[in-house]
């Protein structure tokens, strides 16, 4: 029987199939396209690969894509039937079990599983790539601090594979509020692998949560050639770039961000790219610049994917893109569709992120789209602390802590949104949209010397 670099056994993979196999891990773990091409060259070597099986099960689900899903579910249904676990490794029994969890739906059950396993096989590189994604999906800041953290005592530095690894980390620290840890650890990463697109983004996320917006942006321009083109976190990263260059309020780089790489006639049309081209545009249209023509655009796109109930994050988004192009009634229905599967009570871990989260917040912004500010703050205060439960980012899920700051604003909730917003500048000092939404709310309360106050603090902060 083979066994990979770190002496993990790997049933029914002959040689060539194993070459190909540690190819493909290599490319997932820098977020390379072609990932997908050497998953499929492993089964082509060693079709009953049962590592080879299990990498493309993670695939089918990793891109929270629902047609994706039920391919991979398909092919891995065959795959097991007639499988004799009986000859495989415990490790990969594991594997097995976690891949299939996911693909049925039970997400967090795949976590647990995949928890196990990084304890007992930490130099386990997929699996702590898979969990660490699953952790990032359903939003669990510490498992994505921790699952990563655990396992790096068993690594040699000197291991290719040790640098993504710090990149991971990275991000599971600035999620967890680490940011100058993060910082560090992720610079960590890029010093071994400047073209580590996902220690790249660790550490932009870091400049994002304290405010260092034109560091972020000198960061990014410094490493253009390492991020900028040709990785799966091409679009995600652009995106990011755009939100810094939105709170120096250069509105038109903004745009020309969005239209040359966020969304345009050649995109994809991934769930994925949608929903970052969809959370900027949401920005843009809390501060009241409509964008009518690019929303039309990106709700077709959402429209044409005619996704299920699949993954709650994504339904957000979508309803996003309905509201911003005026298609009420579109946003409505999704929400309806929702609301009669989660009526069905599915065993699956969607359903509960989709009936807990994803619906208030769906029923929010088709409220905040119908001028209905008390309502959409209504909705969205109770979960407010609970919104990292159906998956995504701090900067991700600031779209919609913002909306529930524009809507107390808009609906006179001047105590609420006092609340908020000192709560937002204690954690964000530097943040000129938390300093202009501050001036807003002095000038509501008739105070106009802490309004200018406010505002004078954003354009210096949006100028430095």
């Amino acid at each position: 029987m083979t066994a990979d670099r770190h002496g993990h056994l790997m049933t029914d993979t002959g040689a060539e199939a194993l070459t190909r196999y540690e190819q493909a891990l290599d490319d997932l773990l820098f977020f390379r396209p072609q990932v997908l091409e050497a998953s499929r060259s492993v089964l082509a070597a060693s079709p009953r690969s049962v590592m080879g099986q299990t990498l493309a099960a993670y695939l089918g689900v990793l891109g929270t894509e629902e047609k994706d899903a039920a391919a991979a579910r398909d092919s891995f249904l065959r795959f097991r039937s007639g499988l004799d676990a009986d000859r495989l490794t415990s490790r990969e029994r594991m594997h097995l079990a976690a891949a299939a969890a996911w693909l049925d739906g039970d997400m967090h059950g795949a976590g647990r599983i995949l928890g196990d396993l990084t304890v007992a096989f930490p130099r386990d590189a997929l699996a702590l790539f898979a969990g660490h994604q699953h952790d990032f999906l359903t939003g669990d800041a510490q498992r994505l601090r921790d699952r990563v953290g655990g396992a790096l005592d068993a690594w040699d530095e000197s291991d290719p594979h040790h640098g993504p690894l710090l990149g991971m980390y990275a991000f599971g620290l600035e999620e967890s509020g680490h940011y100058e840890h993060a910082e560090e650890v992720g610079r960590a990463a890029l010093a071994r692998h400047p073209h580590d697109v996902w220690g790249i983004h660790g550490v932009v996320h870091t400049y994002e949560m304290r405010g260092r917006f034109t560091d972020g942006i000198r960061f990014l321009d410094a490493r253009t050639d390492d991020w900028a083109n040709g990785t799966l976190l091409t679009v995600h990263n652009w995106w990011h770039y755009a939100l810094y260059t939105l709170e120096t309020g250069d509105t038109a780089r903004v745009l020309e961000i969005y239209d040359s790489v966020l969304h345009h006639d050649r995109s994809a049309g991934v769930a994925m790219e949608l929903l970052d081209a969809a959370a900027l545009l949401w920005r843009l249209y809390l501060a009241q610049d409509q964008q009518s023509a690019r929303w039309d655009v990106l709700a077709d796109a959402w429209e044409s994917r005619d996704d299920g109930p699949h993954y709650a994050f994504n339904d957000a988004h979508a309803v996003m893109a309905y509201v911003g192009a005026g298609r009420i009634a579109q946003a409505q229905r999704l929400v309806q569709d929702r609301e009669k599967w989660v009526a069905a009570e599915p065993d699956v871990s969607n359903g509960a992120m989709t009936a807990e989260i994803g619906l208030p917040v769906c029923r929010a912004l088709i409220a905040y789209g119908r001028q209905d500010y008390a309502r959409a703050a209504d909705l969205l205060l109770p979960i407010r602390h609970r919104l990292n439960d159906f998956g995504g980012s701090h900067a991700q899920r600031d779209a919609i802590q913002r909306t529930l700051v524009e809507a107390a604003l808009r609906a006179g909730r001047t105590d609420l949104a006092r609340t908020l917003l000192s709560e937002r500048i204690q954690l964000r000092p530097i943040c000129p949209y938390n300093w202009s939404a501050k001036a807003r709310l002095e000038a509501q309360l008739g105070d106009p010397r802490r309004a200018a106050a406010a505002r004078e603090r954003a354009a210096v902060q949006a100028s430095s």
